[in-house]
């Protein structure tokens, strides 16, 4: 059975080293360092994962390349009496994972559109790079695509401000149900965050 040209595109990103792309990411990523946080893009870097989650190329569609500061959150220093391990500056992460936060920075980009679903493209020492799927719900090219159709409904609104793209229901522990998930539902919050 022949393959086709996204599975080829699939397979090339899973062995980076072997296929090219790590080079072509390097050479990419001199110019996406000096770029600014939200970018819009002609088209997908990654079209395979592109179309996997909901991407087609048609009116009313746009893909943002988000950069996001990796690591935990930067605290500063206790400036009194304390013990270096009670100073409670370092492990401190945020709640959110980097794609939530490249999703929502997006959103806030493109306020008339909503987040469809994101993807990893690259990272380096410092920064990683997300590309944000956005729709906008009320174009008339999206009300009559019966797979795309279901986002004008207003319940839809603000969904990666409210954990509801694939990365939001990851991050929420809604990728489980049953045994051992209890403290998830309805949220996180709802259970004094002991689901995390």
């Amino acid at each position: 059975m022949a393959k086709s040209m996204y599975a080829y595109v699939r397979d090339a990103w899973k062995k980076p080293e072997q296929t090219g792309v790590q080079a072509l990411l390097w050479s990419r990523m001199q110019k996406w360092r000096r770029e600014g946080t939200v970018v819009r893009v002609d088209r997908p870097t990654r079209i395979d994962r592109a179309r996997t989650l909901g991407y087609r190329a048609k009116q009313g569609i746009i893909v943002a390349r988000v950069k996001v500061r990796r690591g935990g959150r930067r605290a500063s220093r206790y400036v009194r009496g304390r013990r270096t391990a009670h100073m409670g500056i370092r492990h401190k992460t945020p709640a959110k994972s980097l794609q939530r936060i490249a999703e929502e920075r997006s959103s806030r980009k493109f306020s008339n559109m909503e987040a469809l679903n994101s993807y990893w493209v690259g990272e380096d020492g410092k920064h990683r790079w997300y590309e944000v799927i956005m729709v906008d719900p009320h174009h008339p090219a999206i009300l009559s695509d019966a797979r795309l159709a279901w986002l004008a409904d207003p319940a839809h609104r603000g969904r990666a401000e409210r954990g509801k793209t694939s990365a939001g229901h990851k991050g929420r522990g809604m990728r489980r149900k049953g045994v051992g998930t209890e403290k998830t539902r309805p949220s996180i919050r709802s259970h004094a965050n002991k689901g995390k």
